[in-house]
């Protein structure tokens, strides 16, 4: 991975911090990795790594370490928050929901950025889940990982969320949330938590089936094309979301299509010439939640003004006919829960007059 490219990955990973879900999403579809089976909330639970080799739990854990606040929110979700004894890249103001914040403020910020070697391995920690795996070079840049023989000898077990550690492992692009669903399930399971898992992913699967039976007259010539930029990323060189990225699924399952789904991996950079190209219908402006209101607005306003004012861009047809989609980077690029709900506004923004069943 080019250095751009992983300054665009490592930009996209921390949108939940303060600095720097085919057809209906359902888990059984698309190129999802099945989560440990725990339908009786049994142990032993079995979880396997980026590369198939399995960590066994006999018990839940009890003293999780999360990498950042993507893999923070999941465990609040499951009820397993109070095991969380750190984190790494914290979840900057105004970035969780509201039901949630005050519990995640609450954890203790073990790195701003990436957890320390050192500080990681001596925790106290029994479990840590990493969002980062895929991410060795950034990882490198911040401080060598831990490898697993260090994790195993510090007493900590080591867990990836697949939808983002080991998406440039997949076959093929991410076109449903499948991937993100077997993360929770994974987790669900391993932390005693299955039937909350279950809970969360079928709120989901609710979401997103309703969205695809709404869209189940549109024709795929009416399926508008769309950009995702990352505005976070920098306006030199925009970094192209892939298709084996969430943010390609999102896209998919909200009725339009990814310019970029063809690119391998999760994130690339391409050239203003290549999006020019593309002539995307609709834009997503990549905008993190800068802590307010006021902030986030102005952070959207200004990349939209530098698309309107670009002389590469000011022509393309989503810029004249101002098709502009503000929803937030978090929630389109990160797994978790509210990737349904994303997939929900952005087929609002880009099928005007889209009535969703109960919705």
């Amino acid at each position: 991975m080019r250095a751009r490219a992983l300054c665009g990955l490592a930009a996209a990973l921390a949108l939940l911090a303060s600095a720097c879900a085919s057809g209906g999403g359902t888990p059984a579809a698309g190129t999802g990795t099945p989560a440990p089976s725990a339908a009786t909330g049994g142990f032993p639970v079995r979880a396997a790594d980026c590369t198939g080799a399995e960590t066994v739990f006999d018990t839940p854990p009890r003293r999780i370490v999360t990498s950042n606040a993507a893999a923070l929110e999941m465990l609040l979700r499951l009820g397993a928050g109070d095991r969380v004894i750190g984190t790494g890249f914290p979840p900057g103001t105004g970035t969780m929901p509201a039901d949630l914040a005050e519990r995640a403020a609450a954890v203790p910020v073990l790195g701003r950025a990436v957890i320390a070697k050192e500080k990681l391995l001596g925790s106290g920690a029994d479990l840590y889940v990493d969002t980062f795996a895929s991410m060795g070079a950034m990882g490198g840049a911040m401080g060598a990982a831990p490898t697993e023989q260090e994790f195993a000898a510090a007493g900590v077990k080591h867990v990836q969320l697949h939808s983002t550690a080991c998406a440039d492992r997949l076959t093929g692009p991410q076109q449903d949330l499948s991937e993100v669903a077997a993360d929770i399930r994974r987790l669900g399971a391993i932390t005693g938590t299955t039937a909350r898992a279950e809970e969360l992913v079928a709120g989901m699967e609710r979401t997103v089936g309703a969205v695809r039976t709404a869209l189940a007259a549109v024709p795929a010539d009416r399926r508008p094309s769309y950009f995702f930029f990352d505005a976070d990323a920098g306006t030199k060189q925009p970094m192209a979301a892939c298709g084996r990225q969430v943010a390609n699924a999102v896209i998919t399952l909200a009725g339009a299509r990814n310019v970029f789904a063809d690119c391998k991996g999760t994130f690339k950079p391409v050239s203003w010439e290549d999006v020019v190209a593309a002539d995307p219908d609709w834009i997503q402006l990549g905008v993190r939640n800068r802590g307010s209101e006021a902030e986030t607005r102005k952070a959207y306003e200004q990349a939209e003004a530098f698309l309107r004012d670009f002389p590469a861009t000011r022509e393309l047809k989503a810029v004249r006919a101002g098709h502009f989609v503000r929803i937030g980077s978090e929630v389109t690029t990160i797994a978790g829960v509210r990737n349904a709900d994303t997939v929900l506004a952005v087929a609002r923004a880009v099928h005007p007059g889209l009535t969703v069943e109960g919705r």
